[in-house]
């Protein structure tokens, strides 16, 4: 009888942990599982941190490509802080932290930090991540901007856009509702995504992220002015950011809507036509109804077709009538996500559910058009 009782819970047990490793966990990456690098092994990884090495700049610094020798040639990317910057080394400490206690297929690994002296005996801060073969979001979206010729032939169609936006809605659903505190990203832009191989999107970047206390603690918070800044991003920062409210999970959804529209329009948030009244969120809900088809990057519409009006994706088929209720499905959660008002803004589960719904009706797997209402 003892014996069934264990093998039972030991059932019981084996069924639970495969159901957190089939889907995400909140459980804290531990510590000491993060590799110990010294400065001089990044210095050596990155040859120096030399130009040919930079793959991209933020806020509070550079980051490198390098090749961890010691560690079976790992490829990193290793964030170097510029602690002249006002900010940079809380940035490093929030990063760090907010880093070591997630876990998400959606979000950077990161592999290590490092906190020393470099060779001229200045401070020296850095963080290592896991290093993505495809770039960012940023590259993909906007190929044309960029000087290199391999760079700027790239582009991603419908289905892989939509696998994208699940990915990120997936990252930042975590992030709200799955951690032991609510964390605001605040800075999520299309730089800050980055895709691998299979072109799965990792939200990376958290160097303005807040954890936000527990709900009895935030009375004093609500409608006031934020103890500290939040900077974000000109074009993805939520309005309310900039009248001093605090960080907030509808002001990453309101990035979350900027960043979709932009996925669909191709257009950033920051283009020289958007001035006065008109920005992406007026672009896209005057042209919702009538011109969509004015207003979509027109690789959406055009890409892959045959004579049949049908759009393959790998193994998948796409039948072209369904596209454009898919495009502008998305369009409407974009419009959603990037209301005015944060209480009017769609909250991320809903968003991802809604989502997975598209994906359905476009490949097929749903018929009824009503599933798209949004």
């Amino acid at each position: 009888m003892v014996l069934g009782t264990v093998l039972l819970y030991l059932l019981v047990y084996r069924k639970r942990e495969r159901r957190l490793v089939a889907g995400f966990s909140s459980m804290p990456t531990r510590v000491n599982k993060l590799l110990r690098i010294s400065y001089h092994e990044l210095h050596r990884a990155t040859s120096g941190f030399s130009p040919e090495n930079l793959i991209g700049s933020g806020h509070f610094g550079a980051v490198y490509k390098g090749t961890l020798e010691k560690h079976g040639n790992k490829l990193v990317a290793v964030k170097v802080l510029d602690l002249q910057k006002n900010g940079a080394s809380k940035s490093f400490k929030a990063e760090s932290k907010t880093l070591r206690n997630i876990r998400h297929r959606n979000l950077v690994s990161i592999v290590s930090y490092c906190s020393s002296i470099d060779s001229k005996g200045d401070e020296f801060k850095a963080l290592v991540y896991g290093f993505l073969e495809n770039g960012n979001l940023d590259l993909w979206l906007h190929p044309a901007e960029t000087a290199d010729q391999a760079t700027s032939l790239r582009s991603l169609n419908l289905l892989q856009k939509l696998n994208i936006a699940i990915d990120v809605a997936s990252a930042l659903q975590y992030l709200h509702d799955h951690c032991e505190a609510e964390i605001v990203h605040c800075d999520l832009k299309p730089s800050n995504i980055l895709l691998d191989n299979d072109l799965v999107a990792h939200v990376g970047d958290f160097g303005l992220a807040r954890l936000l206390p527990k709900p009895n603690d935030r009375s004093s918070e609500q409608g006031t002015s934020s103890s500290i800044a939040v900077k974000g991003s000109i074009g993805y920062a939520a309005p309310e950011y900039g009248l001093g409210h605090a960080a907030s999970t509808p002001g990453d959804v309101y990035s979350y809507g900027i960043l979709l529209l932009e996925m669909i329009t191709k257009r950033r948030p920051t283009d020289d036509m958007f001035m006065d009244e008109l920005d992406i969120h007026n672009y896209v809900n005057r042209a919702l109804h009538e011109q969509v088809s004015e207003i979509v990057d027109p690789l959406l519409l055009s890409e892959g077709r045959d004579e049949n009006s049908r759009i393959t994706h790998g193994e998948e088929t796409i039948n072209g009538g369904r596209e454009i209720d898919c495009i502008i499905s998305l369009l409407k959660i974009g419009l959603m996500c990037s209301a005015k008002l944060p209480n009017d803004r769609m909250h991320m589960n809903e968003v991802v559910r809604k989502l997975h719904l598209i994906k359905d009706v476009l490949l097929g797997v749903r018929v009824h058009q009503e599933n798209l209402q949004v």
